[in-house]
């Protein structure tokens, strides 16, 4: 789906790469070989993102650094696609018609971000009949992509609803972090 709103597969493999791992500086070259793309083209998207002022370069020692700009007014919506992009919500989608009857699938954009989080957070909620055993084999089929344990909580919707109306403090922070909605409505899953 983003081969059609960003039509540069370089461009993509660009964004890709910042946008998982927001905390990391690369140089020219490095990029190069992490998007397995010719150094032209990569300095030529650089350069176009750099100017859309996404990217923000750095010159250390004689050599260009790249970060991306937390600071963009589209950082946020550009993260928030990446990480329904990303390996973990493509194998949920993928994986929907095992995980039994899911109302609402939500991933804190911590996850996307790589951030840690406290043993009492959770970065993902499920909410519904859901098949634990399913949802157990996808997380551990990417658990090597981070750096941290993948917390998540799984719920019928008669207990995540009178959580919410007993203003549960687990359920309060996860939802007033910012997240991503991989299955159901952002509005109803917040009401």
């Amino acid at each position: 789906m983003l081969d059609e709103i960003i039509p540069s597969k370089t461009r993509r493999k660009i964004l890709s790469l910042f946008l998982n791992n927001v905390h990391e500086a690369y140089h020219l070259r490095r990029i190069g070989r992490e998007v397995s793309e010719e150094i032209n083209a990569v300095k030529r998207e650089l350069d176009i993102l750099e100017k859309a002022k996404l990217l923000k370069k750095e010159k250390r020692l004689n050599k260009s650094i790249y970060v991306v700009n937390k600071k963009h007014i589209y950082f946020d919506e550009l993260l928030k696609l990446q990480a329904k992009h990303s390996k973990i919500a493509q194998e949920l989608r993928k994986n929907a018609t095992l995980l039994g009857k899911v109302n609402f699938a939500a991933m804190s954009l911590k996850l996307q971000t790589k951030d840690a989080i406290s043993e009492s957070e959770v970065y993902m909620v499920f909410v519904g009949t859901v098949v634990a055993a399913e949802i157990q084999k996808i997380v551990q089929s990417v658990q090597n992509d981070y750096p941290f344990d993948l917390n998540y909580t799984i719920m019928p919707k008669d207990e995540f609803e009178y959580r919410k109306r007993k203003n549960d403090p687990f359920i309060w922070k996860f939802l007033k972090e910012p997240k991503v909605m991989i299955v159901g409505d952002e509005a109803e899953f917040m009401a």
